[in-house]
């Protein structure tokens, strides 16, 4: 699990009651797909107890684990952006407790109250930039000494 800043901690204390607001809180048994890759993306949540594995699904081996998301991250912002289809899927890796908000409400939510937005907006941001941080560093560990190897 990650050990960087979460989506509910990068959020001030008022916007973060805010935005708890319009969550609802929901719960996945075991091996519970949460979403699937290529799906319409309507919604999201944040991680209260538990752990979920995010996987993509890769040609010839199936869904494969690239990431571990634990209490307060974010799983899915794909419900941000157009198209709104998961760009990865999610699985419980065991009982796992979350917020679940609407995509659509919490983008009228920003719409609305454009402070509350760019703070939400900015916590969604702050989410990709680490992962993909993250996801950098895994290919420099795998693909790196290969690399080295050909200089």
């Amino acid at each position: 699990m990650s050990s960087t800043v979460t989506m509910l901690d990068s959020l001030p204390s008022a916007h973060r009651r805010a935005f708890l607001e319009h969550a609802k809180k929901v719960s996945f048994p075991q091996s519970w797909r949460i979403c699937d890759e290529g799906r319409f993306a309507d919604r999201f949540w944040v991680v209260e107890s538990g752990a979920v594995s995010i996987d993509m699904d890769v040609p010839g081996r199936g869904a494969v684990s690239v990431e571990t998301l634990g209490p307060g991250e974010l799983i899915g912002w794909s419900w941000l952006f157009p198209p709104y289809r998961w760009q990865v899927g999610a699985h419980a890796l065991g009982s796992v407790g979350a917020y679940e908000f609407s995509g659509a409400e919490i983008r009228d939510l920003c719409r609305e109250n454009p402070v509350l937005g760019q703070a939400i907006v900015l916590a969604a941001a702050q989410t990709i930039a680490q992962r993909l941080g993250s996801a950098r560093a895994r290919m420099l560990d795998i693909y790196g000494p290969r690399l080295q190897e050909h200089s």
